[in-house]
């Protein structure tokens, strides 16, 4: 196949992803509205989930239908370490100040059960035993450890949520919280999030495929194309909805959005297990994706630190420290993954 034509592919793959996946986040929102749940949770969970949907159908597809794993660990531990990267880039359009000092402190939650995940997952793939080697005929134990986490960490984040929005409305009684979308119906809202659903998970489908031919013809390593190109592609829609938040000044929407997808990008990882029947899913790739791992773990302990000791300066015009290290570390990652490829 002509390289224009996988070029012109992956181009395409990108746009139906990123319009389709902000639209899926709108309507997810809308529903959640109407069905009673608050933007906090909406921004964790709900719009993390709906936004990984690239991620997850992806690698469903690059270990069913491609048969390479490789690019299914690298593309879900890339766009983890992706995730925080976008920090930086939400730090640049909120101009009042480091955007990690104006969130809730609950998101310090969400981030410790991150880090929890990703050390699991990683540990799989540097030692292998126990967490790999163990295993229920081929799933191996890390992945009903990284499953049972995030159930943890989801459960552990709504409680302290609730319990924080209980405090809040008994100390300002008066507060009532405005209606968002009346003029939406939930039926059209439903309709609209299942067709745009359907929309992100074909062109999640058909991008491992098209990946796979891109690194042929390129003469690329697969990891690489899994943890830069393709895990850059199905992150699009996590990047315009903290765009899309920042505009509206829903702070703590971007940053639950991103935690929130860091988490279920790295759960995914124990779900992939049971779609690879050769096999421990983490024992059929290359050991190497383990860097990435503790580069999403230094990462995230980064952004926690910045959320702890809230600096209320920018150091740089546009960037926090804490943003700009983010910002150097991946861009680091990037350059050594294509100087160790070429």
């Amino acid at each position: 196949m002509p390289g224009g034509t996988i070029w012109l592919q992956f181009i395409l793959c990108a746009g139906v992803i990123t319009f389709s996946g902000s639209r899926l986040c709108r309507y997810a929102d809308v529903l959640a509205e109407k069905t009673g749940l608050g933007r906090t949770w909406i921004g964790l969970v709900a719009v993390a989930m709906v936004t990984s949907l690239p991620e997850l159908a992806n690698g469903v597809s690059a270990i069913v239908w491609v048969k390479v794993p490789d690019l299914a660990v690298g593309n879900l531990l890339g766009a983890g370490v992706l995730n925080l990267a976008i920090l930086a880039v939400a730090d640049i359009f909120y101009p009042p100040g480091p955007v990690l000092t104006a969130v809730d402190r609950g998101h310090i939650l969400a981030a410790a059960f991150a880090v929890i995940l990703l050390g699991v997952a990683t540990l799989a793939l540097i030692t292998r035993a126990p967490l790999a080697y163990v295993s229920i005929h081929y799933v191996s134990l890390s992945s009903p450890v990284l499953l049972m986490c995030y159930l943890a960490g989801m459960r552990a984040t709504f409680r302290f949520q609730r319990r924080q929005r209980a405090e809040y409305l008994r100390e300002h009684p008066e507060e009532i919280e405005e209606l968002l979308y009346p003029d939406h119906k939930f039926g059209e809202a439903a309709a609209r999030f299942g067709m745009h659903a359907l929309a992100v998970i074909a062109a999640g489908l058909w991008l491992p495929r098209v990946a796979e031919q891109l690194a042929v013809y390129m003469g690329w390593h697969l990891s690489l194309v899994g943890t830069v190109f393709t895990a850059l592609v199905t992150t699009m829609p996590e990047v315009v909805v903290t765009l899309s938040a920042l505009r509206l000044g829903a702070v703590d929407l971007a940053v639950g959005d991103l935690l929130g997808s860091l988490m279920v990008n790295t759960a995914m990882l124990g779900l992939l297990d049971f779609f690879h029947l050769d096999g421990p899913l983490l024992l059929a790739v290359a050991p190497e994706h383990a860097g990435t791992g503790l580069l999403a773990i230094i990462m995230t302990g980064i952004a926690v630190a910045e959320m702890i000791y809230r600096p209320q300066k920018k150091v740089f015009r546009w960037l926090s420290l804490g943003a700009f290290v983010l910002a150097v570390l991946y861009a680091g990652n990037i350059i050594l993954h294509i100087l160790a490829h070429q």
